[in-house]
């Protein structure tokens, strides 16, 4: 009698997972890279942010311009409120920089799936802007304690419009940082042509540390 053989996991990614993959360097990819494999292996993980989001978006869809943000960081567990009340003062001050609060409101978006390769990339943005003058804008929010670095967010930014159509047609993407309520957009300077080359490596890579983990 043979002994079962398990199937292999797929690689695969987040958004959010090939952007903070693409920021490392060196032996801290593998490791990261191995972390994903065994959390996706587990299918463990837990988003804190997800009330905050809620509220985010409530306040636009609402036109109520920081209110819910503030009410959250009561209704949370204990454990988290430390962060929300972190995450509250920037991203209020992105929500007044957008403007009148009923100048703006929610729009739907979409996750799509890029390949970079053969590595598949879930892009799911957070939720979408749309102003009174019908610009639209597909917004990525970052969380983390240290601001964006360039490359995560040329990473990020160039993978959204790349998937545009499907995520929230004719839209912007931006990517805010939400501690500091500061929006990053595409540079006009890029050119997407060297980015995708440049991300067609990083993919190659990020496959062949996961088959190989």
């Amino acid at each position: 009698m043979t002994a079962p053989t398990s199937t292999p996991l797929t690689p695969y990614a987040t958004l959010l997972g090939f952007t903070r993959y693409v920021d490392r360097t060196g032996p801290t990819k593998a490791s990261f890279v191995g972390g994903l494999r065994r959390q996706r292996a587990s299918r463990s993980g837990f988003n804190p942010h997800g009330q905050f989001v809620k509220a985010l978006k409530a306040d636009i869809a609402f036109h109520t311009g920081g209110t819910h943000l503030t009410q959250v960081v009561d209704a949370v567990k204990p454990r988290w409120r430390p962060l929300y009340q972190a995450l509250v003062p920037g991203a209020t001050a992105w929500l007044h920089s957008l403007g009148e609060p009923r100048s703006v409101d929610l729009a739907q978006t979409r996750d799509a799936l890029a390949l970079l390769g053969d590595l598949p990339v879930k892009i799911n943005p957070h939720f979408g802007v749309r102003h009174a003058d019908g610009r639209a804008e597909a917004v990525r929010l970052h969380f983390d304690e240290a601001p964006p670095s360039e490359e995560a967010a040329l990473a990020t930014l160039h993978l959204m419009t790349r998937h545009m159509d499907a995520v929230l047609p004719h839209a912007e993407p931006i990517l805010v940082d939400v501690r500091r309520g500061v929006a990053h957009r595409m540079p006009e300077s890029v050119k997407s042509d060297e980015i995708e080359r440049w991300l067609a490596g990083e993919a190659a890579a990020f496959r062949a540390i996961w088959s190989a983990a």
